[in-house]
Parts: structure tokens; sequence; C-alpha cells
């Protein structure tokens, strides 16, 4: 019996902490009103604002000093905790002395929401890149021979409809390769055609829940319906086409040589993208219609997949061993010979880890930052004394130079009182403002890796003009087209 004990160790500590959870809820749950202090000209504010701004610091320079951009902000986030936490446990009255931990249990659900969701999406994109999805498409694109202005242009209208269902990192690296493998060594190509998937790449993401970071967080936040969000299409679309349009006169119609490079796609690969999905409806059907968190949806179809991946991984098992004992060498087509079985658990192993974590740095950072006070001062200066619109259109600015995420997440916690039109203008700005600079969004950046000395922050540089005019014409485009869904006519100064 202790023996079977010792065996099923992990099933008893999960059924002894389910019980412990039953019996004592309040070990999982916090509730009640918590009483709030103004640390905004404490010293413990001034001190989490220079912890701030050292690591994001530390995150911008990410690629000079070689440190993974999610070390000092989650280290920075814990101090940032720490000092809150000591200054309402030294308060007299007792019933400041749990704010702290009321008020990060609050974050840390907001953040466990988005981590599942995007572990459950990271995990569906690995495993069709691992069954040669991305592979086969850009297989067809430069086998082509296409011009490089027809390469420049189906590049950005792959990406900007691809990045709505996929995301706009994961869009914008695949179709990079692609002008890169087109391009060869003609840099000037590679550069300007990265650019245009940059742009359109985060164009594209900005009308969808699922294109983007900011977007997922404004759906997952509520304030935003599914359905809701295609109102930003046509903005999102001009925001595209204009700065396309002017660069593409710079982009040559030569042929380049056509490559013979072959792709095939894995057993199953189609199976994939259909229960991806399947996922993606699911997610839209759990939040619309059941009136439940869209990470539920998300986790249910990362468990459909993990069960195919199991059939995979068998079928695998089977193959292998009939290639063993019967001799059968067709089966090395496949790519069955000599190969591992299938195993869901890579993909998830090859989630983007450094980013989520990230995410839970930024979160607790600019939730610190909330319950000290500053985010109400901020919202009052934003959008209390600059007006909606202006303040919208500037967080599309800031977000180019530093971050959509932490700024979009600032806004959503401050909640402030805004119509529908000026909630998805946010949601727009904030999602293609990071296109103005190579920097400004992760796309840029993690193509900026892949294209090294080629497309770089100086290249970018020198059409943000024209990205600019996009931006701004999205912009417009927003405030004439969608002029109903806008409670108060919205002014500009």
């Amino acid at each position: 019996m202790l023996q079977y004990m010792q065996s099923n160790r992990s099933v008893l500590i999960t059924v002894v902490f389910s019980l412990l959870l039953f019996v004592f809820p309040q070990i999982s749950f916090a509730s009640g009103d918590v009483k709030m202090l103004d640390l905004t000209a404490h010293w413990v504010g001034y001190a989490s604002i220079v912890i701030f701004i050292l690591a994001y610091i530390l995150v911008i320079a990410e690629e000079e000093i070689h440190m993974r951009k999610s070390k000092p902000v989650m280290v920075a986030a814990g101090i940032i905790w720490a000092l809150i936490a000591i200054i309402y446990a030294q308060q007299a009255d007792t019933a400041f002395h749990h704010t702290a931990e009321v008020m990060i249990r609050h974050n840390l659900l907001e953040y466990a929401e988005l981590f599942l969701f995007l572990l459950a999406a990271m995990t569906y994109i690995n495993t069709m890149g691992e069954r040669g999805v991305f592979d086969a498409l850009r297989s067809w694109l430069v086998n082509q021979g296409f011009t490089l202005r027809t390469i420049f242009w189906l590049t950005g209208l792959l990406a900007f409809f691809i990045s709505p269902v996929a995301d706009n990192l994961t869009t914008a690296l695949l179709m990079a390769t692609v002008a890169m493998a087109v391009g060869g060594t003609n840099h000037k190509f590679v550069a300007i055609a990265c650019i245009n998937i940059v742009v359109a790449a985060n164009a594209g993401g900005a009308f969808s829940p699922f294109g983007d970071i900011t977007t997922l967080m404004v759906w997952q936040k509520g304030i935003v319906h599914f359905e809701e969000f295609f109102a930003l299409f046509a903005p999102s679309v001009v925001n595209w086409l204009i700065p396309a349009a002017i660069m593409s006169m710079a982009v040559s119609k030569e042929r380049p040589k056509s490559l013979n490079e072959t792709a095939t796609m894995k057993p199953g690969a189609l199976v994939v993208i259909m229960l991806f999905l399947l996922t993606i409806a699911m997610a839209v059907c759990a939040h619309n219609f059941l009136h439940l968190p869209p990470v539920i949806g998300m986790m249910t179809g990362l468990g459909i997949l993990k069960l195919y991946g199991y059939l995979l991984k068998m079928r695998d098992i089977r193959m292998s061993e009939s290639l063993a004992y019967d001799g059968n060498t067709t089966l090395a087509v496949e790519g069955i010979h000599r190969q591992a079985p299938f195993n869901i658990f890579k993909q998830l192993e090859q989630a983007e880890w450094d980013t989520l974590m990230f995410f839970y740095g930024i979160i607790l950072c600019v939730g610190g930052l909330g319950t000290i006070g500053y985010l109400a001062v901020g919202s009052q200066l934003m959008y209390g004394d600059l007006g909606p619109t202006n303040a919208n259109i500037l967080v599309g600015i800031f977000s180019a130079i530093i971050d959509n995420i932490p700024i979009m997440f600032a806004v959503l916690s401050m909640m402030p009182e805004m119509d529908l039109g000026q909630w998805l203008l946010v949601t727009l700005t904030a999602g293609v403002g990071g296109s103005l600079l190579s920097i400004g969004s992760a796309a840029g950046v993690a193509v900026m890796g892949q294209a090294r000395g080629i497309y770089t922050f100086m290249a970018h540089l020198k059409w943000i003009w024209a990205i600019a005019l996009g931006y701004a014409a999205s912009i417009f485009l927003h405030l004439w087209l969608n002029a109903d869904l806008f409670t108060n006519i919205p002014i500009m100064n």
C-alpha cells in the first residue's frame, strides 16, 4: 500500500490540495472591498517609478546586452510589490494589511488568462510549423518565379490576412523568410519588403482579437465584442495600403531566378489547421454565448490537439515498427524513418517562454504602479485634460517608442469612461502605432533579428513619413466611417 502511495504521490498531492481549497476557500480567493493609499508622492512611489524605468531600459537594450527581456521586469515586479506590501503592512488600521495581497491576486488573474490563452495559441502555431504548413507555403511562393514587386505585394497581403488568425510576430517572421529567400543579395529589396511586412502584420492584427496582444486584452476584458473588432477592417487596410503603395514605387519589376525549394506537409497538417480554426470558434462561442472567458475555449482546443497528437504519436510508432520488422522502405518518404514519434509536449516546450514571462513582469509592474496611484493620475492628465481622441492618438505614438503591451494594459487599468468608438480607436492606434518605428512592435524587433544588418532601425526610419501617412489616414477613416459608434463627436485640438 505504501509503495502504491509513493508511486502515485503527484495524484495524492492534487487530491489533498483540492480538498484544502474546498474546506478553506480563502486559500484561493480573496474577496471584499479594499482600502487604498495614495502613494504617488511617497518615497515608495518614486522608487517604484525609477525601478520600472531602469528595468525597461534593460528591455530596450536587449539586442545590445543580450539579456532576455523577461529578466529585468520580473525582478522589478517583485521589488515594486514588496515595497507596496511593506507600506500597507505598517499601517495601524488592519483593513490595509491585505490590500497588496488582494490587488496582486487581481493582476495575477488577468495574467493567468492571458498566459493560458497565448500558450494554447503558441502550441498550435508550433505544431503547424512542425507539420510543415509554413514551410510548404514558403516553398510555393519562392518557386513561382514572381517579380520582386509581386513578391512585395504578395508577402504584404499574406501578412495582413494571416496575422488576424495567427499572430503578427509569427506571420512577420514567415513572410520575412520568403522576402529574404527571393531577394537574396538584393538588400534594398529585402529591407523595403521587411518594412512592408511589419506594417501589414501589425495592421492585420489590429482588427482581430487574435492578431495582437493588445486586441486580445481588450477582448478578454469584455469591452469590445468579437464582431465589433471588424469595424476596424477598413482603417487597418488603409493603414497598410498607403505606405505599401508609396514604397512599392521603389521596388523594381525584376524577375529573380526561381528557386527549386521543395517542402511537403506532414500527415495530419490539414487536420491541425482545422482544429486551430475550431479552437478559435470555441473561444469566440465561449465568450459570446456562454459568457465564459475566451481562454476556456482555447484550453479546450489545446486538449483536443493533445488528443490528436496522441493519435499522431501512435501512428508514428506503428509505422516505425512496421518499417523495422517488415522492411517497408516506402515509409522513409513520409519522414517516419529514424525519427522520433510526434510529441505534443515538444511543441509546448517551444512556446515563447521569454515573451510569456515578460508579460508577467509587465502586467505586475504596471499593476503595482496602478496600486500606488499613478494610473489614476495618468488617466486624468490624458483622458481628462487632453480628451479621449487626442489621448488615444498619443497612445499609438507612445507604443512606437515604448511598447504597446504595457501602454494598453495601463489604459485598461485606468478604465477611462469611453464609448465603443473610442475603445476601438485606442485598439487601432495601439495596434498599428508600433509600425512607426522598427522597435515599436514585437514583429519589427523579431524581423530585425532575422534580417540582421539589412532591415535596420535606420532603414525603417527612412519610410516613417509614409507609415505616418497611413497611421493618420486610418484614424481619420475610423472617425468618419464609424461615427455612429461615438456617443459624442470626437474632437481633436
